[in-house]
């Protein structure tokens, strides 16, 4: 007869039990609710602020990029500053007896914007090319220093690629083509001054106490291009005859990484104005073709050009002026060990081709990386770039999956009977070698001097992993 009662009672209770809880859960969750959001680091339009802020993996990791310098310039096909060294007031002789020999008295610049057609660009095609290449980003100028916007610009008025010329819109051609068929990145190069701008004419005889270029265009595009096309690398040029004061890089900035529509992935360099070069901004440039050859504290990247001679595409370029495969691959292997990224510079035509010998440089570069990739993406630079013993042997390392380090010995030269001796590697009981790209171990000794000497694999021609730099696999080291 007690079983009843006890039942009901066991039901009272848990109901209780089930309403008080749900009340401290409610309870619970409003508090929860009042609590702040997480919120993102905020940059003051000054250098300390911004230069607080870190350069995103996905940079860090990339290593190879992919420049393009293209304009009206690619229309004579000589140099990208022709009408500066043209029409300046030091202008080089050369181009102007180059000028005179082929073009009538009274042309002027303005003049090779109906003959900029672009009309062979296929942007598929060299999103193809550019991924063919191994690069994880690419960066195109949107304007260069002769002022002509490869975008429909609603600040540049008869100077754009709309309104003269191919009559279409260049840059969001492109990121359309390598955001729909690539991984990569897409970036943007920017001039920030003009050569023959009057408005910057004018700031610059004012000693650049005026602002009316800044105002009016520079500032402009820099916000229409983020905004429209979103660019994950802004890279800065034309700013050396004035400071960041006067080209408000720092409010531009500020916004970029606050409130930009890329704010959390955009990178940038440091040529904001004369006094930021290799002291301010986000990867350092410092200079054109920066390569240091030792370790960098500050992320770095080295911009060079394929084309020994010309960062645009030249109608007289030779074969022997292009860099070869063994020349980039080390200038690769230097720039990644010292902890930078390579930015290769490559100059398309006036009609919007890849020149021939362009593609195959960046296709071989691909198929390098692809053997070797291991050795140069998402690596650090490790306790020295380079060997004490052999030259042209750079060093990268990664951490493994284990936690342990690896570290990657890049061997520019196949060593003389096959036995290279490397000075920086410690030899420990588990150390192990091997080379990427070849599925058999690689034997090593150590030297009376405590040295390892690695038996470089003989190898048949036909099953060598790359035919330029190889890249040594070194586990367990004692120095890792």
């Amino acid at each position: 007869m007690r079983t009843q009662p006890t039942q009901d009672r066991m039901k009272t209770y848990i109901a209780v039990l089930t309403i008080i809880l749900c009340t401290c859960v409610q309870a619970h969750w409003q508090v929860v609710q009042q609590w702040p959001a997480p919120t993102s680091p905020h940059y003051e339009p000054t250098w300390e602020s911004l230069d607080q802020r870190p350069i995103p993996q996905w940079y860090q990791e990339a290593k190879f990029g992919i420049f393009l310098h293209w304009g009206l310039f690619s229309v004579p096909a000589v140099k990208a500053w022709l009408w500066y060294l043209w029409k300046g007031p030091n202008p080089e002789m050369d181009i102007v007896q180059y000028m005179q020999d082929n073009y009538p008295p009274d042309w002027t610049y303005a003049d090779f914007g109906p003959l900029f057609k672009a009309e062979f660009f296929d942007p598929y095609l060299w999103a193809d090319i550019f991924n063919a290449s191994g690069a994880r980003y690419v960066v195109l100028t949107s304007k260069h220093h002769e002022g002509f916007c490869m975008w429909p610009s609603k600040y540049s008025w008869n100077w754009n690629s709309m309104d003269v010329g191919p009559n279409r819109d260049l840059v969001g051609d492109l990121a359309s083509a390598i955001r729909a068929k690539t991984n990569l990145k897409f970036g943007l190069y920017h001039s920030l001054f003009e050569f023959f701008n009057p408005l910057y004419l004018a700031d610059k005889k004012n000693s650049f106490t005026t602002q009316d270029f800044v105002r009016s265009k520079t500032m402009p595009e820099l916000y229409e291009l983020v905004n429209r096309y979103k660019p994950e690398v802004v890279w800065s040029d034309g700013d050396w005859e004035a400071d960041s004061k006067y080209w408000n890089s720092t409010n531009f900035l500020s916004w970029l990484y606050n409130d930009s529509p890329v704010k959390d992935t955009v990178v940038t360099n440091d040529r904001w104005g004369s006094d930021t070069n290799c002291k301010h901004g986000g990867f350092f440039t410092c200079n054109d073709k920066y390569n240091p050859g030792t370790v960098q504290k500050h992320k770095f990247e080295d911009a060079t050009i394929m084309d020994k001679y010309g960062w645009s595409y030249r109608d007289q370029v030779k074969a022997s002026d292009i860099n070869t495969m063994d020349e980039l691959t080390q200038l690769l292997a230097e720039v990644v060990s010292c902890g930078g990224n390579l930015l290769l510079n490559v100059g398309p035509t006036k009609e919007g081709r890849i020149a021939a010998i362009f593609e195959e440089r960046l296709r071989q570069m691909g198929q390098w990386l692809g053997v070797n990739g291991e050795a140069i993406y998402a690596t650090t630079p490790w306790i020295r770039a380079n060997d004490t013993v052999t030259p042209g042997v750079w060093y990268t390392s990664k951490k493994s999956d284990s936690g342990d380090t690896d570290v990657y010995a890049i061997v520019l030269d196949w060593p003389q009977n096959d036995t290279l001796t490397l000075g920086v590697p410690g030899i420990a009981a588990g150390t192990k070698v091997s080379m990427l790209g070849y599925s058999r171990p690689v034997s090593f000794t150590r030297n009376p001097q405590g040295q390892m000497v690695v038996n470089m694999p003989v190898i048949p021609f036909y099953q060598m992993p790359c035919d330029y730099a190889w890249a040594l696999k070194l586990q367990g080291l004692a120095n890792a």
